[in-house]
């Protein structure tokens, strides 16, 4: 079914001609405030009958928001709300908490919410910013509903985890996550590392859950005029530029901007499309499998499975079956990674041209 979309598809085309894979599911889609792209989501699946469409916000007022924009274009939309706020650990644990004591089981996990380069910051736990909102907290909200995820009665429930193709500016950077508490911050540094991470995330839920039957994916949606570019002024950027950690210049000229129902549409393709179950743990843009717009090491099992351990060591001091001492000293180790032959085209946006 993917061949027949297209980077300016809509969610809603998309939708249709996935209506019967979306009927009948419970979906949980965290950053749903109204005028964003897990909003849009939310209205597109509301649309095709889904069971339950759980909206997960950091603020109640959010979350009531975006499901009175959603009633009052489908009244009989089944909506529930979820506080969940990605930068504090006890605000995760208690809305994971409320999930597991749902009757329904997930049978779609959306991880959309994100921050995109603020000026630096720490969460409530004492993470970099983007670091913890963006990857550490979803990591935590995901392992601790695992259980309601596999219980999905569908046999292949699935995670997707919306990252961005600006994951190409930074790497994981196992020796100092945190950018040495802001001393050499670069907030688009920072916010490529953090997506990198969700695309690894995948990987390795793909891999470790296989046997489960679980699905996970990744996605860059596009360049979107949301609430989330409100951290800098894009006008500026396109002027100054951008360099990855390298230092290595991006050409910013050739913006590709996508509306926010075709900015939704990879979400649905992820969280639903069947013809792409073969190729589980996948990174697309454009509503398409693009593992090849990946940076390598971004899709690389043994990154993946590194990034895991560093994640849990992180959050808990240890690492599931590795001792304390040993888990760090194999997070820490270094990956020598080739450097991609590829010139992507900068991250927050899409403008690339496939071939």
């Amino acid at each position: 079914m993917t061949n027949q979309f297209t980077d300016q598809t809509t969610a809603e085309e998309v939708a249709d001609v996935l209506s019967n894979n979306i009927r009948g599911k419970t979906v949980l889609i965290t950053g749903a405030t109204i005028g964003g792209i897990g909003c849009e989501s939310a209205r597109v699946i509301c649309k095709n009958h889904p069971k339950l469409v759980i909206l997960a916000c950091r603020k109640q007022e959010s979350v009531q928001e975006a499901m009175d924009k959603i009633k009052a274009e489908f009244p009989n939309a089944p909506l529930r709300g979820l506080i969940l706020d990605l930068a504090s650990l006890k605000s995760v644990r208690k809305a994971a908490k409320e999930v597991n004591s749902y009757r329904e089981p997930i049978d779609v996990l959306i991880n959309n919410a994100g921050i995109m380069a603020p000026p630096y910051f720490k969460t409530e736990d004492g993470f970099e910013g983007q670091f913890g909102v963006n990857h550490l907290g979803p990591f935590e909200f995901t392992n601790l509903i695992m259980g309601r995820i596999l219980a999905s009665n569908t046999g292949a429930p699935r995670i997707v985890n919306v990252s961005s193709s600006v994951h190409w500016l930074c790497p994981i950077r196992y020796d100092d996550p945190g950018f040495s508490d802001g001393k050499v911050y670069n907030n688009f540094h920072a916010y490529g590392q953090s997506k990198t991470a969700n695309i690894l995330f995948s990987k390795e839920l793909s891999r470790r859950y296989k046997d489960q039957g679980l699905l996970a994916f990744s996605l860059h949606p596009g360049g979107v005029q949301t609430n989330l570019l409100r951290h800098f002024d894009i006008a500026q950027v396109l002027k100054d530029g951008v360099t990855d950690w390298k230092g290595n210049a991006f050409d910013l000229t050739a913006v590709k901007w996508k509306s926010l129902e075709a900015g939704s549409a990879t979400h649905i393709v992820a969280a639903f499309d069947p013809t792409i179950v073969d190729q589980n743990g996948s990174y697309l843009e454009d509503a398409q499998v693009h593992n090849e717009l990946a940076r390598p090491d971004a899709l690389d099992e043994e990154n993946a499975i590194k990034l895991w351990n560093f994640s849990e060591q992180l959050l808990h001091g240890k690492v599931r079956g590795i001792t304390k001492k040993r888990s760090m000293n194999w997070a820490k180790s270094s990956l020598n990674f080739s450097q991609p032959k590829m010139n992507p085209i900068v991250a927050f946006f899409s403008f690339k041209k496939k071939v």
